[in-house]
């Protein structure tokens, strides 16, 4: 299913199908890693590139003296920082809860602890 939603580009929920796998207490294959890493990423990618967005018009907005928009933009940014903080310490958990402990080969910690710094 991570697969289908990849092709489909729907990212989020590769995240949920990817998740399920981790969660089940064996050692992803290389090819179940990727997946998991590939629906991280895009993930996380599709808010930054919002952020971005978000935060440039809200710059825009301050310099024209907008106080009112700046107001509603920033909420708006906000939010998008709660969900990237919240995709962040989900993948987080995810790995320091069922993937680091049941990491066996080195290829497999070094992947995952590369991930921990991506996205702590």
């Amino acid at each position: 299913m991570a697969k289908l939603a990849e092709q489909a580009e729907r990212y989020d929920e590769m995240v949920q199908f990817t998740k399920e796998v981790a969660k089940m207490g064996n050692e992803l294959s290389v090819e179940e890693r990727n997946l998991l890493s590939v629906a991280y990423k895009n993930v996380i990618g599709s808010r930054r590139a919002s952020w971005r967005i978000v935060s440039s018009i809200e710059q825009k907005e301050e310099s024209k003296g907008n106080t009112e928009q700046v107001r509603k933009i920033k909420a708006y940014r906000q939010k998008i920082e709660n969900e990237l903080r919240d995709v962040c310490n989900d993948i987080l958990s995810v790995l320091n809860e069922n993937l680091i402990p049941v990491a066996q080969g080195g290829e497999s910690k070094v992947f995952y602890y590369k991930m921990k710094g991506d996205y702590y």
